[in-house]
């Protein structure tokens, strides 16, 4: 992300100040402890974590940025670039890739014309892979916006997805 872009900071504000004014029964500042709850709902409010926004968080609670960026790419649940509305995530394990995970990917690049880790223009859909859902019974297997689909088929890929465009009018 480019650290120059215009980001309406005004939400970052009222989001940490609601974490400080939670800690001011308790006499504590926001902490590190709080990192990964302030960064969800940070996440929730902007649907990713721009980079003056991390910059700010670390102004405001006086946690350093790079513990912050650490945090932030340590947890995949974090995303430092815009993401769409829909997540498609496909595990590439040991399992689903031999019970035929790749042709499914492949199908779904395909349909959606992103590659792994990328995002729709139009910004509603997101395709990533991981290396374990620790689903391993249901291979393949495709999660689409934290719903499991398992004994996945290529078709049966084109399908959820075509499924999921047709709900959003695409």
């Amino acid at each position: 992300m480019n650290a120059v872009a215009e980001v309406d900071l005004g939400l970052v504000d009222h989001i940490v100040t609601k974490f400080e004014q939670a800690h001011q029964e308790d006499g504590r500042r926001v902490s590190a402890a709080d990192l990964i709850p302030l960064l969800q709902q940070i996440q929730a409010a902007y649907g990713y974590l721009p980079t003056p926004v991390l910059i700010n968080v670390s102004k405001r609670t006086g946690i350093p940025a790079s513990r912050i960026y650490g945090v932030c790419t340590f947890y995949a649940q974090f995303y430092l670039e815009p993401h769409g509305k829909h997540t498609i995530t496909l595990c590439r394990g040991t399992s689903c890739h031999v019970r035929g995970a790749k042709k499914a990917l492949d199908t779904v690049k395909s349909l959606l014309g992103v590659d792994d880790g990328g995002t729709t223009d139009d910004m509603l859909f997101s395709l990533e892979t991981v290396a374990c859902l620790g689903a391993c019974a249901l291979s393949p297997v495709m999660i689409v916006d934290g719903k499991y689909y398992g004994k996945l088929t290529p078709r049966g890929a084109e399908r959820i997805v075509r499924q999921v465009m047709r709900e959003e009018g695409r």
